[in-house]
C-alpha cells in the first residue's frame, strides 16, 4: 500500500497531469490541488517509470474504465455495481481508497468521459509492460461480463480500449474466451472445447504446443511478475 501514501502525499514529480490527473483531483480533491499545481510547471516526464506512479495509474484507470463500461448500455445494472464492490473487497481497500475507487467508478459513467484520452495516457504510464495491460483488459472484460450477457455497446468499447492499448481483434476475443473458461471452471463446467480455447490452440495441436501455450499464460498471469511491473499488491487477488 506504499504507493497509496505517496498518492495522497501528491509528491512532486508524481503527481500527474493530463486526465489521469484531473480524474485523481477530482477524486480526491483538496489533497491533491498544490501537488497538481506544481505538477504542471515542471518537466511530467520526471519520475515516469516510478512503480508508484505506475499502480497509481493502474488503480485509476481500472475503477473509472470500469465504470464506464457498466454505463455503456445505458443503464448501471446492479450485477455490475457487485462486481467492481467485490473487487475492492477483494483487495481489502482501505475506508479511503474504497471511497477513492468509487469516486474513480463514478467518474467513469459521466457522459463526457474521455475514455481515448484516459487510455492513451494510462498506455504511456505503463511504458510497454504488455503483461499490466492485459491484465487491465482482462478485468474489464470481467466486468462487462459480470451480468451475465454481453451487450453490444460494452463489447464495442472493449474492442476500442484493445485497440487504443495495442491489442488486435483476436487477441480480444481470446481474453473473452480466457474470463469464459474462468467462469466455467469456478462452477466446475469447463470442457475441453473451451480448454483448448482459452490456451488458445485447437485439439489437433501436439502436447508440446499445448504445454507452451500453458505456461506462456501461466507466466502472463504470475503474481510475483505482474507485481515487478506495477500491478498494485492490493489487486493480486
Amino acid at each position: 500500500m506504499a504507493w497509496w501514501g505517496t498518492f495522497i502525499g501528491g509528491t512532486l514529480g508524481y503527481v500527474f497531469g493530463g486526465p489521469l490527473g484531473a480524474i485523481i483531483g477530482a477524486a480526491l480533491g483538496g489533497n491533491l490541488d498544490r501537488g497538481i499545481k506544481m505538477g504542471d510547471q515542471i518537466d511530467m516526464q520526471a519520475g515516469m517509470g516510478n512503480q508508484e506512479r505506475v499502480q497509481a495509474a493502474f488503480f485509476t484507470t481500472t475503477f473509472s474504465v470500469m465504470g464506464h463500461i457498466a454505463k455503456a448500455d445505458g443503464h448501471v445494472s446492479t450485477q455490475e455495481i457487485s462486481a467492481a464492490k467485490n473487487i475492492m473487497a477483494q483487495m481489502q481497500l482501505s475506508a479511503q481508497q474504497r471511497k477513492a475507487a468509487i469516486k474513480f467508478f463514478d467518474q467513469g459513467k459521466s457522459p463526457d468521459f474521455p475514455l481515448e484520452d484516459v487510455l492513451k495516457q494510462f498506455k504511456k504510464e505503463c511504458h510497454g509492460r504488455r503483461n499490466l495491460v492485459q491484465m487491465f483488459i482482462e478485468i474489464q472484460i470481467s466486468t462487462a461480463l459480470a451480468d451475465g450477457k454481453l451487450d453490444t455497446a460494452e463489447k464495442r468499447i472493449i474492442y476500442i480500449i484493445g485497440e487504443i492499448l495495442g491489442f488486435s481483434r483476436s487477441h480480444i476475443d481470446h481474453l473473452f474466451n480466457i474470463a469464459r473458461g474462468a467462469e466455467a471452471t469456478a462452477s466446475d463446467t469447463l470442457t475441453l472445447s473451451q480448454a483448448y480455447k482459452i490456451l488458445g490452440v485447437s485439439k489437433n495441436s501436439s502436447e508440446a504446443e499445448v504445454k507452451k501455450a500453458y505456461r506462456r499464460l501461466m507466466s502472463q498471469h504470475h503474481p510475483d511478475k505482474l507485481v515487478a511491473k506495477g500491478l498494485p499488491d492490493e489487486m493480486i487477488e
